[in-house]
């Protein structure tokens, strides 16, 4: 399964990159794109556990940048 979130708070391309290349270290997730020009996020994951992996995705993301928001 493929989907794309908004993003809120997203401050800056460090950041975004750090946040990629944490989310596709996750177990479950086939890919992943963290775009800070868009303030959009591409995930890639297997279907029958998208939402624990989103759970997962929103963990990882907080450790990065705590003030941005994924819009589910």
């Amino acid at each position: 399964m493929k989907k794309k979130f908004k993003l809120t708070d997203l401050d800056c391309a460090n950041c975004a990159a750090k946040m990629e290349d944490a989310i596709k270290k996750i177990d479950g997730v086939k890919d992943a794109n963290v775009s800070f020009m868009m303030q959009k996020m591409t995930i890639e994951a297997d279907d029958d556990r998208f939402d624990q992996i989103m759970d997962r995705v929103v963990e990882v993301c907080r450790k990065v940048e705590p003030d941005c928001v994924i819009n589910r």
